[in-house]
């Protein structure tokens, strides 16, 4: 039966995906929904919950309010809570129920902007899609609402290039960084790290960070940047916004591995050295395809193992890629979310599987399968690798969690077994 899962579980929803990308800036986040259902949100799929606040509501939706289209009561909410609050914006969403009876979201965020004078928006949901497509769009919505223009367009590019010594000083953004798909602990110091040892500049960082604060304040210089760096599905959206407005172009893949890091670093280096547009210039172009950087892995001369990853799409290809680099294994990538960026799979060999049935068909084929512990239970007689994966599992198995950004596979857990196979 298709759309059925017997067996593993499904991927975060959209809802908990607007949650997670707007937990740290400091706004006012909302969805329409109904009573007790906010636990979902934070406690299972958001892990900075324990450490930090953020001010994350849900409406209280009943199903009087529903059927009667009652929106004033969540308008009316908003505001007193928006006044006592003092948030520096305020963001909403829809849950199944309202989106299903067409409740008009962006007009309520016009009213209650109106009343309040504080910027809100909505985040298109509507709890059927992935946290792919909710972390994404609400990654654009904040950034067309506060990204002021560019400072760097008033200089000379090529200084923000090259210095006359030959030091690169090029800003950076990372995009699509968030704890469900990155352990909490531990990756943006190591993406910063990384870029500063190889002379970037981390400009902005969008989604998650390692400091406890308001980080509105990097949204607000996103244009400021030369180059972005898309490490997850998550991060598209806003990189293509970023590009069409300000010109800023777009590396896509995710620092794994020491090769495939170094990789990444000299993509950065020639995406940067094309001329961003002015502000004021619409780009009437896509990015010129600068995530071929994702290299073909697909040797089969090489292939004494068959290796499969299944997972999110940038993840999944970037560690393929970072394997291949480091061992010259082939791997192939069976992309499991469904939304993500599906532009970074091989034609050859990946696929995009989001039925149970036809991810079981393809591990059959295969000698080696890594993915998150919840799919184990279809993998039998398989060499398992467990990565777990946030978005996938929750707080399952966080405690199994370990670093692949810029380090030789072969020092890592996941390197290890598979040599050792």
């Amino acid at each position: 039966m298709n759309q059925t899962a017997k067996i593993i579980s499904i991927y975060t929803a959209d809802t908990s995906g607007f949650c997670s990308a707007l937990f740290e800036y400091g706004g006012m986040t909302v969805i329409h929904d109904a009573s007790g259902c906010n636990s979902t949100y934070t406690t299972h799929d958001e892990p900075r919950w324990y450490d930090m606040d953020s001010m994350m509501y849900i409406s209280g939706l009943t199903e009087n309010d529903a059927v009667m289209g009652n929106d004033e009561k969540f308008v009316t909410d908003l505001c007193l809570a928006a006044k006592e609050l003092n948030p520096k914006f305020i963001a909403i969403c829809a849950s199944a129920l309202p989106a299903m009876v067409g409740v008009d979201m962006e007009a309520i965020a016009y009213e209650v902007e109106t009343e309040t004078g504080i910027p809100t928006f909505e985040v298109k949901t509507n709890a059927m899609q992935s946290y792919i497509t909710g972390a994404g769009n609400a990654f654009v919505e904040l950034a067309k609402r506060f990204t002021e223009p560019s400072k760097r367009l008033n200089e000379n590019s090529d200084k923000n290039i090259i210095n006359p010594k030959n030091i690169i000083t090029l800003k950076v953004n990372i995009l699509g960084l968030t704890p469900l798909d990155f352990p909490l602990h531990g990756t943006t110091e190591a993406i910063q790290n990384w870029l500063e040892a190889n002379g970037f500049i981390a400009n902005s960082f969008v989604g998650m960070h390692h400091t406890k604060a308001d980080h509105l304040e990097e949204i607000k210089r996103l244009a400021d940047a030369d180059v972005s760096l898309v490490v997850s599905s998550i991060g598209m959206p806003v990189a293509k916004y970023l590009y069409e407005e300000y010109g800023i172009p777009y590396v896509i893949g995710t620092p794994y591995g020491d090769k495939f890091s170094k990789l990444l670093i000299q993509a950065l280096k020639k995406a940067a050295k094309k001329v961003a547009k002015k502000a004021t210039e619409k780009s009437t172009e896509s990015s010129e395809n600068i995530n071929a950087i994702l290299a073909n892995n697909n040797n089969a001369e090489a292939a004494n193992k068959n290796i499969v990853i299944i997972g999110e799409s940038v993840l999944s290809a970037s560690l393929a890629t970072a394997i291949y680099q480091e061992f010259g294994l082939p791997v192939q990538v069976l992309e499991s979310v469904g939304d993500g960026e599906l532009s970074v799979l091989d034609d050859s060999k990946d696929l995009s599987c989001t039925e149970e049935d036809e991810l079981e068909m393809e591990i059959k084929k295969a000698d080696i399968v890594i993915a998150d512990p919840l799919f184990e239970p279809i993998c039998k007689g398989k060499h398992f690798i467990r990565l777990p994966h946030a978005a996938f599992s929750g707080r399952c198995f966080t405690k199994e969690e370990f670093q692949l950004i810029n380090v030789p596979l072969a020092d890592t857990k996941l390197g290890k077994q598979i040599l050792e196979y």
